[in-house]
């Protein structure tokens, strides 16, 4: 049962980026406010991006499934993957 309610989740691709550095987060998430709001208070699964907010949402790319999401996340975190982040980001 568990398994069916957790295939009808969406998982999102995000791209956030600090207002105070000015520098980029990816990450994967199923809840884009929620995991927003906890990078810009500093919550404790958010270590990476810690002392780096406020930061804001520049994109976000819904996905079918955890595995769809986690092969975008790689993606765009690669040396290809962030040239294609930059344009469009531009």
């Amino acid at each position: 049962m568990a398994g069916q309610w957790q295939s009808t989740l969406m998982y999102y691709v995000y791209i956030l980026k600090s207002q105070k550095d000015n520098n980029f987060y990816t990450g994967i998430t199923n809840n884009k406010e929620i995991r927003l709001r906890q990078h810009n208070i500093g919550y404790s699964s958010t270590r990476s991006t810690k002392n780096r907010g406020p930061f804001i949402l520049v994109f976000a790319q819904e996905c079918s499934d955890r595995n769809e999401a986690h092969a975008l996340e790689k993606y765009l975190k690669s040396g290809e993957g962030r040239e294609l982040r930059d344009k469009l980001l531009k």
